[in-house]
């Protein structure tokens, strides 16, 4: 099953981070959010990737096409016969990651669509490039297949920005909560779709 990474914002709430690259490339713990995420699905062995790609799409592109050597050791052996070896291989090596560039301005569904010429299977997932959870993917397509629909769609109670003060009506302070959770859920992405849900998806941007 494939996983599509929604990698197209221009992250204008990072800002300052995102000047020069997309968001999912903001890094975490040295590595991109972007590898982080990937590492989730391979964990439970979804290693084939589809990258929707739009704000500073050729700071990913390069990023892969990079990846090997930036990350490994290696011996190269220079002039006409031209080869390159990597003696100490690492898991992401059987990574499949396709790269494909589905508009600056384009919105969410619609980079699906453009996108889903590359999806061969019934199912995959897509996910959100800036989002990073301990959801376990495995029981996730699990539940997806016990209800017979066509998308799952995994979702979280935020936490409000702010401290909430409950007063009387004098201005009295009856209680404090530091941050508490919003009333609401929120869609924190990690979606399964069945491909006939891509009917109800425009690749208009």
């Amino acid at each position: 099953m494939k996983t599509m990474i929604l990698c197209g914002g221009s992250g204008t709430r990072l800002r300052e981070e995102t000047e020069h690259r997309p968001k999912p490339m903001v890094e975490v713990g040295g590595r991109p959010i972007l590898w982080h995420i990937m590492k989730i699905y391979a964990h439970y062995g979804y290693a084939d990737f589809v990258m929707c790609l739009g704000y500073r799409a050729n700071v990913i592109k390069e990023y892969f096409l990079n990846y090997e050597a930036m990350s490994n050791d290696f011996t190269i052996k220079l002039g006409h016969s031209k080869s390159i070896e990597y003696p100490n291989k690492k898991a992401e090596q059987d990574f499949k990651v396709t790269l494909s560039d589905t508009g600056v301005q384009t919105m969410t569904g619609a980079r699906v669509k453009r996108a889903s010429s590359y999806v061969d299977s019934d199912l995959f997932m897509v996910t959100y490039g800036d989002g990073l959870s301990d959801v376990n993917i495995e029981e996730l397509v699990a539940f997806h297949h016990s209800h017979g629909k066509l998308a799952t769609v995994t979702s979280v109670r935020p936490t409000s920005r702010f401290g909430v003060l409950e007063m009387t009506e004098a201005g009295k302070v009856t209680s404090f909560a530091e941050k508490p959770a919003s009333v609401g859920w929120i869609n924190a992405g990690f979606m399964v779709l069945h491909r006939d849900a891509l009917n109800y998806f425009n690749a208009d941007p």
